[in-house]
């Protein structure tokens, strides 16, 4: 056991955050997410929350900083108003990022394509929402 890990990361998210490079991208899916079509691998947190796991990894997990939006979320604004999980995402984000501003967003299939070249999609308990995240260096 370590000392200081929150309990919700598992050692397989642990390895493959651990594994990640510099660039690389993570995905924290719904419980809809279609993760055994569009991904690598696949990590399963079964009654976790994304904001929870946000929380969780954010703090020595650093976004990219040579990029515009190192957090991706779907664009949903053609089936009605954007989820209320994004404004709790960017909430957290925002505590350890001052950087962040807001995500970009991208249509449904193109989000999936990009979900397929993740280093790993965590399949959560979400009921709405999906957030990918751009590692970045340690500064």
């Amino acid at each position: 056991m370590l000392k200081n890990i929150p309990s919700i990361i598992s050692p397989d998210l642990m390895y493959t955050l651990m594994s990640m490079g510099h660039g690389e991208e993570i995905v924290f899916a719904d419980a809809d997410f279609p993760a055994g079509s569009y991904s690598k691998k696949i990590i399963r947190m079964d009654g976790v929350r994304i904001e929870a796991l946000l929380e969780a990894v954010l703090p020595f997990f650093p976004l990219d900083p040579f990029v515009k939006d190192p957090a991706v979320t779907m664009d949903c604004s053609e089936w009605g108003p954007e989820p209320e999980s994004y404004e709790r995402y960017r909430r957290v984000i925002r505590k350890v990022d001052v950087r962040f501003n807001d995500f970009e967003f991208m249509k449904r299939f193109d989000f999936y394509e990009r979900a397929a070249q993740a280093s790993a999609v965590v399949v959560t308990s979400e009921p709405d929402g999906n957030v990918i995240l751009k590692k970045g260096p340690v500064m």
